[in-house]
This record gives structure tokens, sequence and C-alpha cells, in this order.
């Protein structure tokens, strides 16, 4: 019978192209299944077969628990009964009881053999897919094998993959027997073992359909930093040159726009824009924008965003139909783009010089005539004021060194004063509060100024009101809220 067992390891190991541990372990399965059909379907049954002669012994477990969390006793032993047969067992520790060698060839064969070809199939499937994923492919293509509920099952040489219908390209119609390329997004490992989960609108399918064509891409002379997406409809991809004699965008588009025309073509016709990436965001942005001409821009590095201002002519374009192009430059970049006009931009120019002058006023006990110069001289904050170094201040020809001097103390006076009462307001937060994801010191501050103290008085205000009382974006508001009410819904 031993003999028997290493021969039908060997024949299987060699038919499936798998290990013959792998074989071991499925037999041993088995052969410990059909042994607890003969005990009880809850018992604890392992099977060790010797990997050199085929002689295997099987042993009945159960694990040690106290006593009040024995719930089944086909497997789990109390520690009192456990200590009756071995006092220095541990909770945790197994108490473990020979078996009787069952008869191989009297066990329910074909239950057995069902057991063994299903682990040698997991193996099998798990083997195919280590081999294709060593060979580092993320670009797949495959024939459509079957649709299942709007998704198609892709037969990727020996493997099969899905491609979800939510990661279809809009208004594709895709057919049994059709060849498609993909994107290899995930690997889902379910119950029905590891399964390859494929893209068509993942911004990724587009970068490595860019370098199928672009061979200079392979040899690292050119590279994509970034590309966002509307699938089926525009395309945007920043491109950065390694090699100061390629031409990035002319290299991607190609000999009469041969490359870029491969990779429409592969995306329904979808539209590709080429940008040249730039370290200098501003710069990116810019040409982010693209074919929207811009009239200046300013960047707010604390808000993660900037104000781009365009003429009438060129709003349209910058938008885009839809905000498409607006919308594609902000995800290419990483940045939120507020466009404006020149005229909203002048107003909204005049509208902080006016915080600035009334702040400045009525803080620092000037006349606007001075809050206008420190305006001029580009100071926006009292912390600016009170701390810039002196030797730029004294450079600011209005002022003598007496008028610094004055205009810096009385700054930091007003910053401290700020500080203590900030710090009296926070003693009056809840701790709820100040827990809130995204909360912090001054913002809590100014929330208790307002009398919101608790995370139920910020989940009962409206965004446009916190807006007020705190100064943040619409975003960041309705953010904040939501998560101040999610106890509510838990």
């Amino acid at each position: 019978m031993s003999r028997e067992v290493l021969l039908l390891v060997d024949a299987l190991s060699r038919e499936k192209n798998v290990s013959k541990e792998i074989v071991f372990q499925a037999l041993e399965s088995a052969l410990a299944s059909a042994t607890k059909k003969r005990i009880h379907d809850d018992s604890d049954v392992r099977v060790t077969i010797d990997r050199e002669t085929g002689e295997h012994e099987a042993v009945r477990r159960w694990v040690v628990l106290p006593d009040a969390e024995v719930t089944n006793d086909e497997s789990e032993m109390g520690i009192i009964d456990a200590r009756e047969q071995f006092p220095d067992i541990q909770v945790g520790e197994y108490v473990e009881e020979a078996l009787e060698p069952i008869d191989f060839g009297r066990i329910g064969a074909q239950a057995a053999k069902q057991v063994i070809l299903q682990r040698i199939r997991d193996a099998e499937r798990e083997q195919i897919l280590n081999d294709f994923l060593e060979r580092g492919e993320h670009l797949v293509t495959g024939n459509i094998k079957r649709m299942e509920r709007g998704n198609a099952i892709v037969e990727v040489g020996r493997l099969e993959a899905v491609l979800p219908k939510d990661q279809m390209v809009p208004k594709e119609n895709l057919r049994v027997g059709d060849r498609t390329r993909a994107f290899l997004k995930e690997i889902s490992r379910g119950a029905r073992g590891p399964q390859l989960i494929l893209s068509r609108t993942a911004p990724e399918f587009v970068i490595k359909l860019f370098e199928l064509e672009v061979p200079e891409m392979e040899d690292g002379l050119l590279e994509i930093k970034a590309c966002a997406r509307d699938p089926g409809m525009r395309s945007k991809i920043a491109v950065k040159a390694n090699d100061a004699r390629i031409d990035p965008i002319g290299t991607c588009v190609g000999l009469r726009g041969s490359r870029v025309t491969a990779v429409r073509n592969e995306l329904g016709g979808e539209n590709i824009d080429i940008v040249l990436w730039s370290a200098d965001p501003a710069e990116f942005v810019i040409k982010a924008l693209a074919p929207a001409e811009v009239s200046s821009i300013v960047v707010d590095e604390e808000a993660h965003a900037m104000d781009v201002v365009v003429d009438e002519s060129n709003l349209a374009i910058a938008i885009g139909r839809g905000g498409q192009n607006v919308k594609l430059a902000s995800e290419l970049t990483g940045w939120q783009i507020n466009l404006m006009t020149v005229e909203e931009s002048a107003q909204k120019s005049e509208a902080e010089r006016g915080r600035l002058r009334n702040a400045f006023t009525e803080k620092l006990d000037v006349d606007s005539e001075v809050a206008d110069i420190l305006i001029d001289e580009g100071f926006t904050s009292l912390e600016e004021i009170a701390y810039v170094p002196l030797s730029e201040m004294l450079e600011i020809e209005a002022f003598d060194e007496e008028t610094v001097n004055e205009l810096r103390t009385r700054a930091r006076n007003v910053l401290l004063t700020e500080a203590i009462v900030s710090e009296e307001q926070l003693e009056q937060v809840a701790e709820d509060l100040l827990a809130l994801e995204g909360m912090d010191k001054p913002l809590a501050a100014k929330l208790a100024r307002a009398g919101v103290k608790t995370r139920d008085d910020l989940a009962d205000l409206a965004v446009d009101e916190l807006t007020e009382i705190a100064g943040i974006t619409d975003e960041s508001a309705k953010a904040l809220i939501t998560k101040a009410r999610a106890h509510w819904f838990e």
C-alpha cells in the first residue's frame, strides 16, 4: 500500500506539473476528510504521510480551552478534563490520540479523488498565476470567453480574468470571441481561488499602451510622470525626457502621429493631450490647462490650490465641455484649480485687500494708509509683521526704525493675547470635538468663539455656516460635518 501511495504521488505530480509536496498535502487532506466521516464531522483529524516510505498515520486532536469556552466536545476539551490526563498541559495546547491507520483502498475512493484533484487544480492554478506574475505583465491580451452579468470573462493564456462592467470604456461594445487588451488592476483571492481583475478605464492602461508604442520609455530616455482620464472621452498624460536630446511630446506623437494614433485606436478614439511635465507646480498647471492660455496664476501652498486667471475668450476652453479640461488638469497635477476671469480675480483681490486692511487697522490700531503700505509690501498676516527679519522691514521707505519697531511690538502683543484667549477657549471644547479627524487647535478655538464646543454642535451646522465661522473651503467643511455626524448612524 505504501508503495502505491508513492507511485500515485509521482504520477499525479508529473501529470499535473505540480510539486510532489502539493500532492502529498492533497492526499493527507483527503485521508483526514475520510477519517472524520467515520468519527464525526466536527472532529479535528490530522493525517501525516511519510515522504520517503509512503506510510501514513492519523491523529485526532482536541484543543485545550477554559471550561467555560468549550462549545464543541468533538474538537475541544476543558482544561480540567485535560489535566486529568496530562497534569502539566496548558490552555492552547492539544490533547492527541493516535487512530488506527485506515485502509486507503476502502475509504470512499471517489470522495478522496475529488479532494485530491481539487487541491491539485488549486495548486496548478496558483503555479500558473505565479509564472504569469514573474513575467511582470501588467498589460494583458486575451479573448472574451463569455459574458456574466455584464462582466467579460477573458481567457489570458491558461488563466481566466474578469473585466468588470465598470472597468470597460463607456459605449464600448465587447462581445464573446472579441480579442481585447486591458491593464491588470489587481488579483482577487477568493474562495474560488486567485482571480485576475482587469481594467480598460484605469489611467495606468494609457501609460502601459504608450510604453508599448514608445521604445524610448523602455530604454529609460522618456517617462510618463502622471496620467488623468475621462474614459472614452479624453486623457491627459505628463511626459518628461531624461535625455536632453529628446523631444518628449514629439516622441510620444510619433511620425505623422502614428504612435498616439495607435493608442487612441486601442481606446476607441479617446482624445489624448500630451503635456510637458514640470517640477514647478505653477508651470505644470499652466501646461496641463492647454489649449487654454493663462493670464496669471496665484499659488496657495497651504490649501494646495491655485487661482488661475484667464481672459473671457479662454474661459470656456479652460473649463472644457462639462468641466472636463479643468478636472483632468487638476487630477494630472494633483492641485485644486480655481478658474476665474480677470474681472473675478480683481474682485477677489480687492476683497482680500479689504479684509487685510480691516484686520491691520483694527488689530494694529493704525490708519488705512499704513495698512495699505504693509499690504503693498506683501504682508498678509500679523505673524509676518511680528517675526519677519527686522532688516526686511527697515527696507520699507515709508517707515522709519521707530515705526517699524512699534508695528512689530503691537503685532506680537496681539498674537500673544489671541494665543491666551485661544487656550482659554480650548478649555471649554469637548474632547470628542478635539479628537475628530481633521480638527486642530486653531480651528477648534475659532469654533469655540462661535459657541461650537462639542461634536454634536458641529454636526448641527450647515456647510455655509461652518465656512463662514472657520474660513475653510466648502469641501473641507462638508468633510468635517460628515465626520461629526458619523456616530449618529453607527
